[in-house]
């Protein structure tokens, strides 16, 4: 969360942030993660560690939720640390943020591909380039196995 807190918006940097949810802690389930992260309006960092110790993640200007549709702002970004921080930004070229429901959770899209993406039961999840963030893969692989995963929000 520190190396994060330069990459956030100006408004957050100096918010404390607070553990949400947590696969060690809370198990391994996408509806205990938006149960846990159901805090309107507050900003929420996705961090996840495949069983590869790859680390990366989203960061989205609005809560993490189930929604009928893609919702989010162009403060959204994906980021990688393979192995240093990589950030990445909205092009502008659509506003596909952020969509879930109970067995499916995406960040950024375009053309059938998505930045990330996270099962049901938050074991398996993938990453491939998008129009959103025009990201490289934020894993090794296109699609990965989770060891840990923590959603934080802001205290």
């Amino acid at each position: 969360v520190p190396q994060l807190g330069p990459q956030l918006p100006p408004r957050l940097t100096q918010q404390p942030w607070h553990l949400l949810y947590s696969t060690g802690r809370d198990g391994f389930s996408l509806r205990t993660l938006y149960r846990s992260g159901a805090r309107p309006d507050s900003p929420a960092l996705l961090l996840i560690r495949d069983t590869e110790a790859q680390a990366f993640g989203a960061f989205s200007a609005s809560a993490i939720r189930s929604s009928s549709g893609f919702y989010g702002t162009g403060e959204t970004f994906l980021f990688s640390f393979c192995p240093e921080l990589k950030v990445f930004r909205w092009t502008g070229r659509n506003d596909f943020f952020v969509n879930g429901d109970v067995n499916l959770l995406m960040v950024g899209g375009g053309s059938g591909r998505f930045g990330l993406w996270l099962d049901g039961d938050l074991h398996h999840g993938g990453s491939q380039p998008c129009e959103t963030f025009d990201n490289e893969t934020l894993s090794h692989r296109e699609e990965f196995c989770i060891q840990d995963l923590e959603l934080w929000g802001l205290a």
